[in-house]
């Protein structure tokens, strides 16, 4: 009710303020824009291969309508015939030759008429490819795919927290000579646009022997100036007053960093988490140059991979897309009320 309250909520007392209606219609737009070609994207999943290629297209999954008939080894699809004194019969098409079609009827196999394509119509109905998602697990290696993105992914973002934390602690609760450099250093560097180190990461990569391995896409990117800047705002309101009642009780300073300053720091932590999630799942240009043996594709490259020269099987491609988004969404849906606590205490926009 209360969630309804807010919804409901009006400038104006007994009516709509034009405040409110302009208020409305910027929201809608903006959910239908937003939202609008995700949904697109969920129902074409489910659509068969003929019903993504027909024309006009249809947004519910309808396809043909097909029937089996005796004589006939595979079902054939069932049409609305025009016959030529004006009835309109369910008859199923056997063949076609040029622009006539022979049609049968499903209920008597000897009863059939030849007519122009033209004075047919397809018999469509509402159905739910579910075999698009089935059988990407038998048809391809879709398990291999999923889980070289999910070790990427976990083990990535579980390696960013540790290293991006520990350079913010030592810059926002240590004085030393150099701070304030070291840290403008870090800053600068997200001017560097990625593209820019791609050479040399893969030299370095190449080098260290990492290449068609999936440490060769985790570590590059483990350091990010984003996440050092982002927990460095969040650490610098964490009271000096607790490090220093920790170290007269002889505390060490790995204790001190672990057991008081990462908890207080979730909200940061939380946040620097979603968007490594993002990254590292969403990536396609450091695996594309570092992985070139399909099992070690991730799901991006796999998506890459589907596209062919002359033929793309969309249907499959369409359900493969929505599961990579699924990750993401449940990640963001569970964690997105840190994302306004910890930008905001962290000062970033």
């Amino acid at each position: 009710m209360k969630a309804l309250d807010f919804l409901l909520r009006t400038r104006g007392r007994q009516r709509l303020h034009w405040t409110d209606v302009m208020s409305y219609a910027y929201l809608m737009v903006g959910l239908f824009v937003m939202f609008a070609p995700v949904l697109w994207l969920v129902v074409s999943s489910f659509k068969t291969e003929s019903a993504i290629g027909q024309f006009p297209p249809t947004f519910l999954p309808y396809s043909q309508k097909t029937v089996a008939v005796e004589g006939h080894a595979k079902p054939l699809p069932l049409y609305k015939a025009t016959l030529d004194d004006g009835s309109q019969r369910l008859m199923a098409q056997a063949s076609r030759m040029g622009i006539m079609a022979t049609m049968v009827d499903p209920a008597n196999p000897q009863d059939t008429v030849r007519i122009n394509i033209r004075q047919r119509e397809p018999v469509n109905e509402l159905k739910f490819a579910w075999s698009n998602y089935t059988d990407l697990f038998g048809k391809f290696t879709f398990g291999v795919y999923l889980w070289n993105s999910v070790f990427i992914t976990v083990v990535a973002t579980l390696l960013t927290l540790l290293i991006n934390s520990m350079a913010a602690f030592a810059l926002s609760k240590y004085r030393f000579k150099g701070q304030k450099p070291v840290f403008l250093l870090i800053i600068a560097t997200l001017m560097i646009p990625p593209t820019i180190i791609l050479v040399p990461v893969f030299l370095v990569i190449n080098e260290v022997g990492l290449l068609n391995n999936l440490w060769g896409v985790i570590l590059p990117a483990i350091a990010t100036p984003t996440g050092v800047f982002l927990l460095r705002q969040y650490m610098l309101t964490i009271p000096d007053e607790l490090i220093e009642a920790a170290r007269m009780d002889h505390a060490s300073e790995w204790r001190i960093y672990w057991r008081i300053v990462l908890p207080l720091s979730a909200p940061a932590l939380a946040v620097l988490a979603i968007f490594s999630v993002m990254w590292r799942w969403n990536d396609f240009l450091l695996p594309l140059i570092v992985l070139s043996q399909s099992q070690h594709f991730t799901l991006q490259l796999a998506l890459n991979s589907f596209q062919g020269e002359l033929n793309t099987q969309w249907h499959y491609l369409l359900a493969m897309t929505v599961i990579t988004l699924l990750p993401v969404t449940l990640v963001f849906a569970f964690l997105q009320r840190y994302i306004t606590t910890g930008i905001a205490s962290a000062g970033v926009k």
